[in-house]
């Protein structure tokens, strides 16, 4: 049996029923879908994902990604992003493995390997690569641990490792090494997502940015779209927009309020944005969420 095959087999039998499934392994999580999914918007934390069936597209602003079965995508830093499931059957569901990216671990590991690893930063927040035999490899033997529970506390932060030694080798390197570069540009702007995030209830000028990440304007703005594909007050809008979109839905607040709590002062430019970015007003787009929770989950 093939590596990729066992994944798939290992993958099906640890998810009983399509969504994202955390597992006793730190970080590892097995997602499955059965039918194709709507887009569902999210912000992305550092990642790995290995597809090993189906296929799934991902958005960030006007980048569009496709991959699927063989391939692998990294996340360099927390971006919003829209994923879609768009290959999906009953017979053949979409199966991939997460796991979230040990920033720690992968410092330690770049610090023990004591040599310099020529892959130049893409100074990016998305990679996608094919996923080589010794990466499934090492993916499939820590999935392998989810039927001996008694070994993962001792085997899984070994493989965990090498799965992290396999991409700062891989061609996706250059987008792990500049996560751990200080005072590069991915980490000042990683700086300003940080603030973002923080505060992005609040109104901001783009100077106040700039100083928390260090940079003059121009260049914070040539970076912070080079990276993530979209200008900080973009950014923003997507955190709003989304933290808004889950009071509503998980807290049934009504629009203008939940609005008014991400940072909205005009409820008739929240229900625009609002409309502009899921498809629909609040009251329709949830009553849709709620019919039909499957098709938009996040996967």
């Amino acid at each position: 049996m093939s590596h990729q095959q066992e994944l798939i087999d290992l993958i099906a039998q640890h998810t009983g029923e399509d969504g994202v499934h955390t597992t006793p392994i730190p970080r590892l999580s097995l997602v499955r879908m059965s039918q194709p999914t709507e887009p569902i918007h999210s912000v992305h934390q550092p990642a790995l994902c290995i597809v090993v069936q189906g296929q799934k597209q991902v958005m960030l602003c006007e980048q569009v990604i496709d991959y699927g079965a063989g391939r692998h995508l990294v996340v360099s830093v927390d971006v919003p992003i829209v994923g879609q499931i768009i290959g999906a059957t009953q017979d053949t569901p979409y199966l991939c493995l997460k796991l979230d990216l040990d920033l720690a671990a992968l410092g330690d590991l770049v610090l023990g390997m004591n040599r310099v690893i020529e892959r130049k930063p893409t100074c990016k927040a998305l990679g996608i690569g094919e996923t080589p035999d010794h990466l499934l490899d090492a993916a499939l033997r820590l999935v392998r641990l989810l039927n001996r529970p008694d070994d993962v506390p001792f085997l899984a932060p070994l493989i965990e490792r090498e799965i992290l030694y396999h991409l700062l080798c891989g061609e996706q390197a250059g987008i792990l090494h500049q996560i751990l570069t200080p005072n590069n540009r991915l980490q000042n702007v990683n700086r300003a997502i940080n603030w973002i995030k923080e505060n992005y209830r609040k109104p901001f000028s783009i100077e106040r940015i700039a100083e928390e990440a260090r940079m003059s304007t121009s260049s914070l703005h040539e970076h912070f779209r080079d990276i993530t594909n979209m200008s900080p007050l973009q950014y923003q809008k997507q955190l709003r927009l989304q933290e808004a979109r889950r009071l509503i839905l998980t807290q049934a607040m009504d629009a203008a309020t939940a609005g008014h709590r991400v940072g909205y002062d005009s409820p008739s430019q929240f229900s625009r944005e609002y409309r502009r970015q899921f498809g629909a007003p609040p009251l329709k787009d949830v009553s849709r969420l709620r019919a039909d929770p499957d098709r938009f989950a996040e996967a």
